[in-house]
């Protein structure tokens, strides 16, 4: 793990001087940021796992995932692993695959995590896009956990829109037009207004 990131106390002036809502939540929650394993692989198994369950199953799934792995979850280890062991985990066929072959491109250098970093926010999501089992949503997060990325805004994500609608007084999915008007508002620091706004519904910060 790590610190924040560089950009986080001047993010949080900023989102604070320009709404209103944004002061609230980071008066509200001074402990902890963002911050990242800085691990790509394990990043993006955790989050292959976590796709369309709730929080309390992906965690007790990547548990015994991780304990498969005995402790160490690295592209080496995960590709001796057979898909019916995966499976034991909890792991569906389809997310069992998508790891199985996250692990070969891995190794065989056909998926390099370190381009990543040279490419701009829309370049990185359609190059991890490309992967089995890995969507925008899935990409988007890897941007914002593993290499922190300061201005992604995961429209996606169910917990986001769901704490702009509780923080916003707006229904449930709040309007297009507003989400948009909050994105403008908040660049180039989306990605520390969504860290708080998913705080405001989850005492445990969220960590891929």
């Amino acid at each position: 793990m790590s610190k924040a990131p560089r950009y986080w106390s001047k993010a949080k002036k900023i989102l604070s001087k320009k709404d209103k809502v944004m002061a609230r939540l980071i008066l509200n929650y001074k402990d902890g940021s963002l911050i990242t394993r800085n691990d790509v692989f394990f990043s993006l198994c955790k989050s292959i796992i976590g796709q369309q369950i709730s929080v309390v199953a992906a965690n007790s799934v990547f548990l015994k995932f991780k304990k498969k792995c005995y402790g160490k979850v690295k592209p080496e280890i995960v590709n001796k692993l057979s898909t019916t062991s995966l499976k034991k985990c909890g792991l569906s066929r389809q997310k069992a695959k998508g790891i199985k072959e996250l692990a070969k491109k891995t190794l065989n250098k056909e998926f390099n995590p370190k381009l990543i970093k040279n490419m701009s926010d829309e370049e990185a999501i359609e190059y991890l896009s490309r992967l089995r089992q890995i969507g925008r949503w899935s990409a988007e997060m890897i941007l914002l956990f593993t290499f922190n990325r300061p201005n992604i805004w995961p429209l996606q994500d169910i917990g986001l829109l769901r704490a702009i609608s509780n923080n916003y007084k707006k229904k449930y999915f709040p309007p297009k037009i507003f989400l948009k008007k909050l994105y403008k508002k908040f660049s180039p620091y989306c990605s520390v207004a969504t860290w708080y706004l998913w705080r405001s519904i989850d005492d445990e910060p969220i960590q891929y």
